[in-house]
């Protein structure tokens, strides 16, 4: 009899236990949700925070289609949302509230065996629309530019396109990639290769980046290289309770830190 009372005990202080730890589910951008986010998660939970996390990064849209149907605490972008998913969400009884987390620089990345340096904005955006076929008219070897981009549901796809495109469709022959890492792998692979990724992704094996109009993508240069741009976290109203917390811990000098060591730009020093 006394075994069973502690047993029971014991089970129920298991089950408290179990109870005590949230889930946080995000969902959202590959650019934030494939690197960033998993080490703020377990920079959080490294200073006692009794939560365990849910990450899915398949692209900017589902952070709004997730957070509407409350399948999310957290959505993450590296755009804005939309008109059209801020009055849909409000349909829904949610109210979609933006918090700054970090800044971006989409770097364009070309194979490492490619002897082009630099490159105008014009000739960028000559290329990803297909104006510019051949590396031979942008100064480098004689050949067909293989164009690699992010597919439709990535917030990156269409930044790229108003940041470096003047808002013009992309080349019919561009091959559209799931995430970063993909792009990266296909541009090494590729010696007529050409993408764009996120910075954090931007020192992949078997690539290197281009400056843009004589800027390189450095941390140094954000507010000058054309195609910087803030991140987001998007909760429905103000964040509370554990999301507050892990939010904050994004946003203070640790989470910075590590904002830092992935190779995004705090928040701070994008001003």
């Amino acid at each position: 009899m006394k075994n069973t009372i502690i047993t029971s005990m014991l089970a129920l202080a298991m089950t408290a236990g179990l109870n005590a730890q949230s889930v946080l589910r995000l969902r959202g951008s590959d650019t934030l949700g494939a690197k960033l986010v998993p080490q703020w998660a377990e920079g959080f939970k490294k200073e006692g925070a009794a939560v365990s996390f849910d990450i899915a990064a398949e692209g900017s849209s589902t952070a709004f289609t997730n957070l509407t149907s409350g399948t999310a605490e957290i959505g993450m972008s590296s755009r804005k949302a939309k008109e059209e998913e801020i009055t849909l969400a409000k349909t829904k009884g949610v109210f979609l509230k933006e918090t700054e987390v970090a800044w971006d620089m989409i770097a364009v990345v070309i194979n490492k065996s490619n002897p082009v340096a630099s490159l105008t904005k014009k000739e960028i955006a000559g290329i990803f629309t297909g104006e510019i076929k051949d590396w031979s008219e942008v100064g480098g070897t004689p050949g067909p530019i293989s164009v690699y981009t992010r597919n439709t549901s990535s917030g990156t796809y269409k930044d790229w396109m108003h940041l470096a495109m003047n808002a013009k469709d992309y080349a019919a022959s561009s091959q559209k990639m799931a995430g970063n890492e993909q792009i990266v792998s296909e541009v090494a692979s590729n010696k007529a290769g050409i993408g764009y990724v996120g910075l954090a992704y931007a020192g992949g094996q078997g690539v290197k980046t281009v400056a843009a109009d004589g800027v390189s993508p450095e941390m140094s240069n954000v507010l000058k290289y054309p195609y910087s741009r803030p991140t987001f976290f998007y909760t429905n109203g103000e964040p509370t309770g554990k999301v507050k917390e892990f939010i904050d811990f994004a946003l203070s000098p640790a989470g910075e830190k590590i904002t830092l060591t992935v190779g995004f730009v705090p928040k701070s020093l994008a001003k």
